[in-house]
C-alpha cells in the first residue's frame, strides 16, 4: 500500500504541474480565438489556419523534447551524469536550429504557406499576417521546451508552471490591448493576438531560464560537465562517442519523421476543412481550444509515463516499469471518460461564447460531440505511444504506428469523406478520426508483448 501511495504521489508531482502548464500554454490560443471570435468568421478562420501551420513547428519541437526526456530520464535512472549533460545540450542546440529554420520560412513566404490551406483571399491574408508575427516566438519556445524537459526529469516540474501562469496573465492583458486597440495601443486585430503571444512566450522563456539557473546550482551533478561534454561528443571519434551518436540518431530520427508526418497529416485534414468552406473551417477552429484543453488536461500522464517508466527501465527494473505503465493507462482512461461526459454536457454553453451565426453554433456543437466520443482513444494513444513505448527508446515502433494510422487510414478516409462522399464537417472529422482506433490496437499489441522494454 505504501509503495502504491508513493507511486501516486510521484505521478502527481510530475503530472499535475505538467498538466497545469499544458492547460496554461493551451490557453494562449484559447484566449486568442475567443477574443478574435468577436471580429467574425474570417478572423477566426485566419487565426486558426495560421496557428495550424505553427503547430507543425510545435509538434516537431515536441519530438525533440520527447527524445531529450527519454534519454535524460534513463540516464538519471542509471546515474550517468555525463550522458545527462550531453543529452541536454545536444537537444537544446538541435531545437534552436529548428526554430531558426522555421522562423526564416514563415517570415519569407507566409502567403505561399497559407495558400495551401484556403482559396479565400481574405482568410489567406489574415492567416499570413498572423503567422509572420507569431513565428518570432519560435526561438523562445525552443529554449523553454528543452529547459522545461530537463526540469521535469529532475522532478522540478512546478518551476516552469510559475512562468506559464505569469505568461498567461500577460498574454490575456496584451490581447485585450492589442486586438481591440485599448488605452494607448493601436487596434491590430489578428496581428495583435500574434504579437501578444510573442511577448508572453519571450517573457516566459526568460523566467524559466532564471528558475533553471537557480535550481541547477543545487543539482550540479546533473550538468557537471556542461557544454564541454557536448563539444567533446561532437569533436571526438572514440567508439563510445560514435555509439552515443548512433544511439541519439536512432531515437531522434524516427521521432522527427513520425511527428513531422503526423503533423503533415493533420495539416492535410485542415486543408480538407478549409476547402469544404470558410464556415466549416471556422467551426473546426472554434473547437480547437476545447480539444487542446481536454487533451492537455491529461497530458501530464503522458509526460509522467515517459519520465517514470524511463527511470525504471534505466535502472533495469522491467517488471516495475510494466506494472506502473498499466496503472498510468488506467488513470488516463478514467480521466478521459469523465472529461468527455463533461464536454458533452457543456458544449451547448461553449458555442454561445462566439458572436457568429446560428449555423456555426450548430456545426461547432456537433464537432464537439464527435470529439468527445473519440477523446478517450486519443488520450490512451498519447499515454501509450507518446509516453510508455517511447520511454524504452523504441521510437521506430511509434513511428510506424503513426504512419500506418495517419497515412493508410486517416488521410484516405478524410479525402473520401470530404471530396467524394461530401459528408458534413462533423462526419468528416469523425470518419478520419477512426485512425486513432487503428493506432491504439497496434500499440496495445506491442505493449502486451513487452518488446518496447529496453535500457539504454
Amino acid at each position: 500500500m505504501r509503495k502504491r501511495e508513493t507511486f501516486k504521489r510521484t505521478v502527481m508531482k510530475i503530472a499535475l504541474p505538467v498538466t497545469l502548464q499544458s492547460l496554461l500554454q493551451s490557453s494562449f490560443s484559447v484566449i486568442d480565438q475567443i477574443m478574435i471570435g468577436k471580429l467574425g468568421s474570417y478572423s477566426i478562420a485566419g487565426i486558426g489556419l495560421g496557428g495550424k501551420f505553427a503547430s507543425l513547428y510545435s509538434v516537431v519541437l515536441g519530438a525533440i523534447a520527447s527524445a531529450a526526456g527519454i534519454m535524460i530520464s534513463q540516464y538519471i535512472g542509471s546515474k550517468d551524469a555525463k550522458s545527462v549533460s550531453r543529452s541536454f545540450f545536444t537537444n537544446l542546440a538541435f531545437s534552436i536550429g529548428l526554430a531558426v529554420a522555421f522562423l526564416i520560412f514563415c517570415i519569407a513566404v507566409p502567403e505561399f504557406i497559407m495558400g495551401a490551406y484556403t482559396k479565400d483571399e481574405v482568410t489567406r491574408s489574415l492567416a499570413a499576417n498572423y503567422l509572420r508575427i507569431l513565428a518570432v516566438s519560435f526561438l523562445p519556445m525552443a529554449v523553454s521546451s528543452i529547459v522545461t524537459t530537463m526540469l521535469r526529469c529532475m522532478e522540478a516540474a512546478a518551476l516552469p508552471l510559475y512562468a506559464s501562469i505569469f505568461a498567461l496573465v500577460l498574454n490575456t492583458g496584451l490581447n485585450y490591448l492589442l486586438i481591440f486597440g485599448k488605452w494607448i495601443f493601436p487596434e491590430m486585430g489578428v496581428e495583435g493576438a500574434a504579437l501578444a503571444s510573442v511577448i508572453a512566450q519571450t517573457v516566459s522563456c526568460v523566467m524559466i531560464l532564471i528558475f533553471f539557473a537557480r535550481h541547477i546550482r543545487r543539482q550540479e551533478e546533473h550538468l557537471a560537465v556542461g557544454w564541454i561534454a557536448l563539444r567533446k561528443w561532437i569533436g571526438r571519434n572514440t567508439s563510445a562517442d560514435t555509439r552515443n551518436r548512433k544511439q541519439y540518431l536512432k531515437i531522434i530520427g524516427p521521432m522527427l519523421l513520425c511527428e513531422f508526418m503526423w503533423s503533415l497529416g493533420e495539416n492535410i485534414y485542415t486543408a480538407i476543412y478549409g476547402h469544404i468552406g470558410t464556415d466549416a473551417c471556422a467551426a473546426m477552429t472554434m473547437t480547437i481550444p476545447v480539444q487542446t484543453l481536454l487533451i492537455g488536461a491529461l497530458s501530464g500522464l503522458s509526460q509522467a509515463a515517459g519520465i517514470l517508466i524511463g527511470k525504471s527501465l534505466g535502472a533495469k527494473q522491467f517488471e516495475k516499469a510494466y506494472q506502473e505503465s498499466k496503472k498510468l493507462l488506467k488513470y488516463g482512461l478514467v480521466g478521459s471518460v469523465i472529461l468527455s461526459v463533461a464536454l458533452i454536457i457543456a458544449s451547448p454553453f461553449y458555442v454561445k461564447i462566439y458572436s457568429v451565426k446560428p449555423l456555426l453554433h450548430k456545426m461547432t456543437g456537433n464537432l464537439l460531440i464527435a470529439f468527445a466520443v473519440i477523446a478517450p482513444v486519443k488520450v490512451l494513444n498519447m499515454i501509450l505511444g507518446g509516453g510508455i513505448i517511447r520511454s524504452g527508446g523504441k521510437t521506430d515502433y511509434v513511428m510506424w504506428i503513426d504512419l500506418i494510422g495517419t497515412w493508410l487510414f486517416g488521410v484516405p478516409l478524410g479525402l473520401l469523406a470530404g471530396f467524394v462522399w461530401n459528408l458534413p464537417i462533423e462526419m468528416v472529422y469523425f470518419v478520419l478520426s477512426l485512425e486513432e482506433c487503428v493506432r491504439l490496437g497496434i500499440a496495445f499489441i506491442l505493449f502486451r508483448r513487452k518488446i518496447w522494454m529496453e535500457s539504454l
